[in-house]
């Protein structure tokens, strides 16, 4: 009876596992194999799409309200599209390297049964993409039956084809302001215009381009006009003329010029005008222009590409013509070098907040009996805060204070419009002008260059950026195009400078090497980017109130501001979030901590620096596939898992000022690791990290960082091994014994890349002999020595390239400053702790031209400092820390004007011998702009 059961359902069920089983497992089968074609075909799609967003972006800007709000809808659906895309590709990339590999018959089971989770997974991804392109169908809103990605870019194009005139028109008009303010109206600009009008009516009589270089909104084009206007010019000029550049075309730009020309002569246009070609345009305006005292002021340049268009027309009959320019841009404003003009460079500072407030007060308490209207006592505080976000920004201020002078003067409601500044910009059609100004300077940017100025938006407030971190994260979210023959890094840097010189950036403060060591924005350009974050889903901010905090699936990053466990504990989607970072000080909870490899499966960045993180790291952090940069900088985490062996994408790991103190052997596995930080300052000299036997750490080919490793750990064997490090442009060694010395100048001269260079011995007794250094080090910039020299190392005078130099227990009894007399380079030199054992230095006569920055401490015998005619002419800042046979300042200061003179811990007699009223040597100071004494009965050692 069962075997009649048996054969009959067999019977029933074949033709159904026939007829629609099989043909379905068919089509199943045909999804996953087309898999990789089909990432393939998205790849390509995406970069497409994301071209047209960004090009697509900037022509809305320019539309109509209404116009523009359609338009942003479609792109937003298009924009969703993309991150879908992002999504699949980056989760089949996590597909793949779960391939299993073939490791022989004993683990066939968990082979299987990865072979079969992987097909899984493509099948989910060939679901998604079907997903993604019935979601770009349903946009297609042109009928077609031909359904694709770009079937929206018609309907978008049609809508944004007037989008160029409309943003010249928006921008023309706004430029037409400064022609209707006063003098009276101006504030800040007196000692710019009066030196502008110098430039142009002094000096040589070869033509030159006076360049006026400040941001959106600084007040470049109002300065221009009153020099322009002023009586001066006028007086010395045969021929003025006023051109707005904008966008125009070169044609465009010269029948500007020539009717302009024209138009102040009287005189009848040349005929057919209209119709001239580029040649013939040219000839006619240098005719004109022949044997003439011209100024042609050409307002808001944009285009490097400029000078080459504009040049040939611009004729030199030296009798002193100048053409004056407005620009954002620093590159544009040299740019004229290449036509081999003369140039002079005025960069439009801000306005100091003092001037701020007198520009606020004439605008928001204006008067027709009284230009300048006193400002209620009860709205003080709040103006100033008001002032304080324009950030020194003359259109802001204008704005602004022009709006607020039609409300009533009540402190509270001006404190409401205060908090709520972004919305007011965003809204009040009175101000709006603001956006518009800073929102060109935006849309302007490039792709990459967009992503990277918005990134700051990430960073709380008034938060100064460490460049190196920013550039490394930059790298790791995959903003930076490579470029052949120069670093990813290398090109990161050249992003923040050309945000730096278009104004959007401002730098905090500047390395030994001049460079921008950190970064910020503020006021009105914080609003822009937090508005813009908001508007292309860049970023999501959780706080501690609930309801701000909602993510949505087009969340691509996430900041953490708070530390409300039902916030981070709750279940949230969090799978298409690539860069997490959190600011806060308080604990975390380990729950979130602990659900982060598995909730955030797509992350690239994690960053956890300065959090108040105990111990705790997941063990499945190497689940983390695509995370590429890796900070537990200043937490107390104390190891790291062997799972971070898995991190095959990871290419900086921060674990600075953390307590981890070996790592673990697997890091060697990490073959894409470029920057490897783990030293802590706070515990003093030589603190670095431990690398455990067998790790391998010449494995790791790609290392261009390694900072500090603890060489007595792995002895000779460790720094052999570093040889193979030849990408290394940033090396620190610590714990080096005499017996090192050797393998470590070995090593080191396989390093062809080195930039920076920190050896610290085991102790400061230790002897190290450094003199087999090849002197091929012709990259280094930056070297540290720590411990005991028996001779100055002679080729350190052969670094050309040399910055900054510092030498600490080097004992030396040779005064070691001849030897660097002549380094052409240098500008930071620092002579510490009985680094120098003699009784004398000597600046030799002319010597060290660059120097700036110059520091002496705990050098116990010194007794003088010599300083020759013309050495240390660019000395900025000199630095002298508990020298207690020194009796005297060296008179060599005395010629010095921008000198800063610490004096710190010295002894009483050399304190009181520079007393302003009556010390023996207040002569040699009484020149110094400053000069600091820091009593010796509290500043601690270390200043």
């Amino acid at each position: 009876m069962c075997d009649t059961v048996i054969s009959f359902a067999f019977d029933q069920l074949l033709p159904l596992a026939r007829d629609h089983l099989l043909p379905l497992l068919k089509e199943v089968t045909n999804m996953i194999r087309g898999v990789p074609k089909e990432v393939a075909d998205m790849k390509n799609e995406l970069e497409s799409i994301e071209d047209f967003i960004n090009n697509t972006d900037r022509m809305t800007e320019a539309e109509e309200d209404n116009t523009r709000d359609g338009i942003k809808a479609k792109i937003r659906q298009l924009r969703e599209a993309s991150f879908q895309i992002q999504d699949v590709i980056d989760e089949y990339m996590i597909c793949e390297g779960q391939q299993p590999h073939d490791p022989g018959c004993a683990a066939l089971l968990p082979v299987t049964k990865d072979f079969f989770k992987t097909r899984i997974l493509r099948l989910q991804i060939a679901y998604k993409i079907q997903d993604i392109k019935s979601l770009v169908s349903a946009m297609d809103d042109t009928g077609g039956k031909n359904h694709g990605f770009f079937q929206i870019k018609s309907s978008l194009t049609r809508g944004s084809s007037s989008s160029a005139a409309t943003e010249n028109t928006i921008l023309n008009n706004l430029r037409e302001a400064p022609f209707y303010i006063g003098e009276a109206q101006v504030v800040g600009f007196e000692a710019p215009r009066d030196e502008l009008v110098n430039l142009l009516i002094d000096g040589r009589k070869e033509l030159t381009v006076v360049s006026v270089v400040g941001m959106g909104g600084q007040g470049k084009t109002t300065l221009a006009k009153q020099v322009f206007d002023s009586k001066e010019v006028i007086g010395y000029f045969d021929c003025r003329v006023w051109i707005t550049v904008s966008r125009h075309t070169v044609e465009g730009l010269l029948r500007d010029m020539l009717q302009n020309i024209y138009k102040q002569t009287e005189e009848d246009l040349p005929c057919r005008i209209s119709e001239m070609d580029r040649r013939s345009l040219i000839d006619n305006v240098r005719n004109f222009l022949q044997n003439k005292r011209y100024i042609i002021f050409f307002d808001e340049v944009w285009n490097e590409q400029f000078w080459n268009d504009i040049g040939f027309s611009l004729i030199d009959s030296k009798k002193g013509s100048r053409v004056l320019i407005t620009t954002r841009k620093i590159d544009v404003a040299m740019s004229c070098k290449r036509s081999s003009f003369f140039l002079e460079v005025h960069e439009l500072k801000p306005l100091s907040h003092e001037k701020s407030l007198e520009l606020f007060y004439k605008k928001a308490f204006f008067d027709l009996n009284d230009l300048n209207g006193p400002c209620p006592k009860n709205l003080m505080n709040v103006s100033s805060k008001i002032v304080e976000k324009c950030e020194g920004l003359p259109l802001a201020i204008v704005a602004i204070g022009g709006l607020l002078s039609t409300k009533e003067r009540y402190s509270h409601q001006w404190e409401r419009f205060s908090e709520n500044l972004s919305s007011e910009l965003d809204n009040n059609p009175s101000i709006h002008v603001i956006t518009k100004i800073l929102g060109f300077s935006f849309h302007d940017l490039p792709y990459n260059l967009k992503q990277c100025f918005l990134y700051f938006g990430i960073f709380p407030g008034n938060y100064e950026v460490n460049t190196m971190k920013l550039i490394k994260q930059w790298v790791a979210e995959g903003f930076v195009k490579e470029e052949t023959g120069k670093t990813v890094e290398e090109i990161a840097e050249q992003y923040l400078t050309e945000l730096i010189h278009r104004r959007l950036v401002l730098v905090s403060s500047f390395s030994s090497n001049s460079k921008a060591r950190s970064c910020h924005v503020r006021g009105l350009i914080r609003e822009m980017i937090l508005d813009k974050i908001q508007d292309l889903s860049f970023c999501n901010f959780t706080q501690d109130n609930e309801d701000q905090s909602v993510l949505s699936l087009m969340t691509r990053r996430l900041t953490i501001s708070t530390s409300s466990n039902t916030l981070l504990s709750r279940n949230v989607e969090c799978s298409n979030i690539r860069s997490l970072h959190v600011f806060k000080n308080e604990e975390l909870p380990d729950s979130f901590v602990a659900s982060i490899p598995s909730k955030f499966k797509l992350l690239k960045v994690f960053d956890f620096e300065d959090v108040a993180l105990h111990h705790y790291v997941p063990k499945n952090l190497g689940d983390l596939f695509h995370l590429r940069y890796l900070s537990f900088r200043n937490t107390k985490v104390r190891y790291l898992p062997g799972s971070i062996g898995k991190l095959h994408n990871l290419e900086t790991l921060d674990l600075r000022q953390t307590m981890v103190r070996k790592l673990p052997k697997e890091i060697n596995k990490l073959q894409k690791l470029r920057h490897l930080l783990a030293y802590d300052k706070s515990k003093g000299v030589g603190y670095g990290i431990q690398l455990n036997d067998g790790i391998g750490i010449g494995d790791i080919v790609s290392l261009q960082t390694l900072r500090e490793v603890e060489a007595d750990d792995g002895g000779v064997e460790l720094i052999t091994d570093l040889e193979r490090l030849k990408q290394l442009k940033m090396l620190g060694l610590t714990n080096v014994k005499q017996e090192y010395t050797e393998a470590v100048c070995s090593s080191i001269n396989e390093m062809q890349h080195l930039e920076k260079l920190y050896i610290a011995a085991i102790n400061k007794d230790e002897v190290i002999d450094f003199s087999n250094f090849d002197v091929s080090l012709h990259k280094l910039q930056k070297l540290r020595l720590v411990g005991k020299l028996e001779r100055f190392p002679y080729w350190i005078r052969e670094l050309q390239n040399l910055v900054k130099l510092s030498l600490s227990y080097s004992m030396l009894t040779h005064d070691p400053l001849k030897s660097l007399t002549d380094l052409p380079n240098l500008l930071c030199l620092s002579i510490l702790f009985r680094a120098y054992e003699g009784e004398h230095l000597h600046f030799q006569d002319e010597g060290f031209k660059s120097l700036k920055q110059l520091v002496f401490r705990r050098l116990y015998n010194l007794k003088s400092i010599k300083i020759g005619k013309g050495a240390l002419s660019s000395l900025e800042k000199f630095k002298l820390v508990n020298i207690p046979q020194l009796m005297e300042v060296p008179s060599g200061v005395y010629n010095l004007p921008r000198l800063v003179c610490h004096i710190i811990n010295m002894t009483d007699e050399f304190e009181q011998s520079i007393d302003r009223v009556r010390g023996q040597h207040q002569w040699i100071i009484e020149k110094v702009p400053c000069v600091g004494i820091v009593d010796r009965s509290w500043a601690p050692e270390n200043v």
